[in-house]
């Protein structure tokens, strides 16, 4: 239908009434926008029709619907009206319906690209909701019966407006809905994040989580997270792409950096364009577009930063994105927290655990060593009352052995309560005691570990290697025997290798049978491992 030039409304009402039932029926808003824009070139007789969409913030063009001009001719004119010159930025600039009969003879119509087609007659209405300027719908070269390229009339204008408001509603739905959407992502994913925080994970593994988690909700292109520096910047101590990202990791902003005092302060920045940023002086800026840092912080304590950029050239963020994001740092804050203090009341519960394996410790050694003290204090009064030998070297000997032995297994327990629990052990004797911990889960039971001398002085790095290989080594053949039910671990810092020099032996001593049927190296059931190597 394309109704002449000086036609009323009245006729045009039925196709009028169709396309505003069109929209309420539409759930895409693309669809419902080009709809629209399609409805009002038809129904004003023009020639091309436009919607464009505004960024409510910046005031842009972000999206042009078009009717009457093909791909080629939209390839020709190139880019987006920028919604500050010509007539579409007047009409933002000033928001009411505007006739324009001759556009070559408007200076307002002034700025349009070299593609674009010879245009005259002009019509065009902003699109609003509320006091909020959404976008604006134009229609150019008026088509009818009263000469070439007519005027728009009052009653194009009026249709103009019906459809703008039309198009307005259907915009703030979809951007209401959009809006309840992200929030509802954004809430649940910060569920997930305070939950995976909450359920044991290392703090690296924890910060990597709130990384991984914003970057995914925020569609950025990377997740980072930044703490301070002993020397007054920020490092990038986790971090998340969709690439290797080994180079982001330990990237510092310097101290003195602009940007710096602003994040150390708890601010949260926004960045357009990191490339191009003056703020912005790290080394993977270039890589960056549109970023958003946010503080993570709880009471008052800053734990660190969150950012999140997008590719160079991607979407800039909104104030919905922003203010979403600001609240999942805070929320990912406190979840650190709480995690942090969990890991506390764990260690705690270890420490005092350990307190009790003390006081048990306690009470076994004082039996041993009272036991020994009256072993020797009846050889004593033996010998003195009989005047006799009596195996009295033997009694002696049994004695010194006894103590010997519950000497060396208080320092052993002793080294290993000693331990921090969370930490990999940085001597010898630590990670002895750490490979046979870890055997106990195979094995079913705790091998007994006892060390002679001060192996921790003695034992060199390259030899402590060795040892450790060869102690796994023998553990795993022991895991494979049949009929294990004792492992007997000894390192002997002070051994005498057979050429005289002074050097280290282990030895591990069990009590299954061989895999190939034969007994140890004593002939018995149990099989013994030794290896030593001079220090």
């Amino acid at each position: 239908m394309n109704p002449e030039s000086g036609a009323g409304v009245a006729p045009r009402l039925p196709m009028l009434l169709e396309a505003v039932l069109n929209v309420g029926s539409e759930r895409e808003l693309h669809a419902t926008l080009q709809h629209i824009v399609d409805t009002a070139t038809e129904l004003a007789g023009a020639g091309y029709g436009a919607l464009g969409v505004v960024d409510p913030e910046r005031g842009n063009i972000t999206e042009l619907f078009t009717s009457g001009i093909d791909e080629e001719t939209r390839e020709r004119i190139g880019r987006l009206p920028d919604g500050r010159t010509g007539l579409i930025g007047h009409l933002l600039q000033e928001p009411r319906p505007l006739l324009v009969p001759d556009m070559s003879a408007d200076v307002r119509a002034a700025g349009l690209p070299p593609g674009h087609p010879a245009m005259k007659s002009f019509a065009g209405v902003p699109i609003r909701v509320h006091a909020e300027a959404f976008g604006t719908l134009c229609l150019t070269g008026k088509r009818g019966a009263q000469g070439p390229d007519p005027a728009f009339t009052a009653e194009d204008l009026a249709l103009l407006r019906v459809l703008a408001s039309q198009a307005g509603i259907a915009i703030g739905n979809a951007r209401l809905y959009e809006t309840a959407r992200r929030r509802e992502r954004w809430i649940e994913g910060a569920a997930a994040c305070t939950t995976a925080l909450l359920t044991g994970e290392s703090a690296e593994d924890a910060l990597m989580t709130v990384a991984e988690q914003a970057r995914i909700l925020a569609d950025a292109s990377a997740g980072v997270v930044l703490q301070p520096t002993a020397e007054g910047g920020m490092e990038i101590v986790a971090a998340s792409t969709l690439d290797d990202p080994a180079d982001l990791m330990g990237t510092v902003i310097e101290a003195g950096s602009p940007v710096l005092e602003q994040l150390l302060g708890g601010e949260a920045v926004f960045v357009e364009d990191s490339a191009t940023d003056e703020r912005m002086t790290t080394r993977v800026r270039a890589r960056f577009g549109p970023s958003m840092m946010l503080p993570l912080q709880s009471g008052g304590n800053l734990i660190g930063t969150l950012a999140l950029p997008r590719r160079r050239g991607g979407p800039p963020y909104t104030a919905v994105d922003r203010l979403l994001a600001s609240q999942f740092a805070s929320q990912a804050a406190l979840a650190l927290v709480l995690a942090d203090g969990r890991q506390d009341r764990e260690r705690l519960a270890v420490f005092e655990d350990r307190d009790r394996i003390a006081r048990d410790l306690h009470d076994l050694v004082v039996q041993r060593l009272f036991a020994t003290e009256m072993m020797l204090e009846s050889t004593r009064r033996r010998a003195a009352a009989a005047d006799l030998d009596l195996d009295l070297d033997k009694l002696l000997g049994a004695a010194v052995d006894e103590l010997d032995s519950t000497i060396q297994e208080v320092r052993t327990t002793i080294f290993a309560l000693q331990q921090p629990p969370a930490d990999a052990p940085a001597t010898f004797r630590g990670r002895v005691l750490r490979e046979t911990a870890g055997a106990a889960t195979l094995l079913g039971f705790q091998p007994s570990v006892h060390f002679t001398g001060a192996v921790d002085a003695l034992v060199p790095e390259p030899v402590g290697r060795r040892l450790l290989a060869e102690l796994r080594g023998a553990l795993a053949g022991a895991h494979r025997r049949a009929g294990i039910t004792a492992v007997r671990v000894e390192v002997d810092a002070k051994a005498k290798l057979p050429d005289g020099r002074d050097g280290v032996r282990l030895t591990v001593t069990d009590d299954g049978t061989a895999e190939d049927g034969g007994g140890g190296e004593d002939g018995g059931g149990g099989t013994t491992v030794s290896w030593q190597a001079p220090i």
